[in-house]
């Protein structure tokens, strides 16, 4: 699905004309199709503005298997049909419509945000050094990025439908300041304190989301953080990998993305409370502060038992079986997350053992009797393929360990609608889908 062009923009405006703002810097007018570059001297601003390729995109785009095979693969082939998708489109785009962001952040967390409030309709505007995002040049892989230009793939994954402009903030202060008027929200990553270092203090009427590794207070407020030592700091890696092994981070950037999360659903709550109060609020996010509340039931498992979690690969420390098996044809995880599914599974994989174990029918005594349950288990599930523990055990959350390019391919993420194009380029589209209002006949 191709993405919808920025509207004309008005002369001295970065911001659409319907807005109703105006600059009083006369600038060239710029939409999503275009990338400004800003070289200045003390003395001069040099403003050279890049057109989009317009060259059609000759790599070979991301194969998904045809929509008219969902019926018979999903679900494992089971002859579970596809239901009609009722979902009107992607994401709501129109919300956030008229709110203009001015993104000063790099790498993950913040661009993240941003790109959230970019899928549902913001006017984003990404001020990147002369020099370019870091992510960038985070490759290979190494792919076509939304000017034409080979770029990481890294970056196309949170900087979609947005108007990326370049400035150097050392020189170039009084732009961006005059930039951030015309903004409803400003995002920053740099160390607290430094973007009212570097532009001076911010329009009191404008909401402000900084974004850092520990936030704005407390003993390691002026330290820098990526993803994996936070990660490290946080407890996560303690309680990631195989018992034993060494320390193991999550697959992704996972802090960075809650983070990011965190950061979009701040920024919605203060642009509610702007339209409620009239006042304009400054969100301090820190990666610190969403990694140890993402620790959930392993930190209140710490806190109720005064003892640590441990790693434990798959495993689940509260539940079951609740981990991966080794089936046939490769790995399968099984989840139960409750006596009838348990009994369930008994059932559908006729396991004889359980009829000796009465405490088993419990979670409780599956728990304090771990290795004997996951040893039944896993016997009884290395004699079947994937395909048919699936088959067996629907209605029991189960599912085969799929690479990332099988997830992708998978019958789900085609009638999902989770791939898309922007500018040409494959890129993950927004997970957001908005249903039809029930009280209306017309489009949300």
């Amino acid at each position: 699905m191709g993405s919808t062009e920025r509207s004309p923009t008005s002369a001295g405006s970065l911001y659409p004309a319907e807005s109703g703002r105006r600059s009083p810097h006369g600038r060239p007018p710029l939409s999503s199709t275009a990338i400004l570059t800003c070289v200045s001297s003390p003395k001069s601003l040099v403003k050279q503005t890049m057109r989009l390729s317009k060259r059609p995109n000759t790599r070979r785009p991301f194969q998904v298997r045809s929509s008219s095979k969902l019926n018979s693969t999903i679900g494992g082939g089971h002859g579970r049909e596809v239901q009609p998708f009722r979902t009107l489109r992607p994401t709501m785009g129109g919300i956030l419509q008229g709110i203009k962001v001015v993104d000063l952040s790099r790498i993950l967390a913040g661009p993240y945000a941003t790109q959230m409030l970019a899928d549902l309709g913001a006017e984003v505007v990404k001020v990147e050094a002369p020099w370019g995002d870091d992510t960038r040049k985070w490759g290979p892989p190494f792919t076509t990025g939304f000017d034409g230009n080979e770029v990481a793939a890294y970056f196309l994954a949170c900087n979609r439908k947005k108007t990326i402009v370049s400035f150097d903030l050392k020189h170039d202060a009084a732009s961006v300041r005059s930039m951030i008027e015309t903004a409803d929200v400003v995002v920053e990553n740099f160390k607290p304190g430094t973007l009212e270092r570097l532009l001076g203090p911010l329009p009191n009427d404008i909401i402000v989301c900084s974004i850092s590794a520990y936030g704005a207070t407390g003993p390691r407020r002026d330290e820098p953080g990526y993803d994996v030592a936070l990660q490290a700091r946080s407890g996560i890696m303690s309680i990631t990998g195989e018992a034993g092994g060494a320390p193991v981070k999550v697959g992704v950037a996972w802090i960075d993305v809650i983070t990011g999360l965190n950061a979009a659903n701040a920024m919605l709550a203060a642009l509610f409370h702007k339209q409620r109060t009239g006042l304009a609020t400054h969100i301090d996010i820190s990666l610190w502060d969403c990694a140890l509340a993402a620790l959930v039931n392993q930190a209140h498992n710490a806190m109720a038992s005064g003892e640590n979690p441990v790693p434990m690969g798959s495993a689940h420390p509260n539940l079951v079986p609740y981990r991966a098996f080794e089936a046939k044809d490769g790995w399968f995880v099984l989840g139960v997350g409750s006596d009838d599914q348990w009994a369930t599974v008994v059932d559908r994989l006729q396991l004889e053992t359980p009829s000796n174990h009465p405490e088993w029918k419990s979670n409780k005594g599956r728990v304090e009797d771990r290795e004997s349950v996951e040893r039944c288990v896993g016997e009884a599930m290395a004699k079947l393929t994937r395909s048919e523990l699936e088959t067996k055990l629907q209605g029991v959350p189960c599912a085969p360990v799929n690479t990332v390019l099988e997830a992708l391919n998978d019958p789900q993420s085609v009638a999902r609608g989770a791939l898309t194009q922007h500018h040409g380029v494959d890129v993950l589209a927004s997970p957001l889908r908005f249903m039809k209002a029930q009280n209306e006949n017309k489009d949300v």
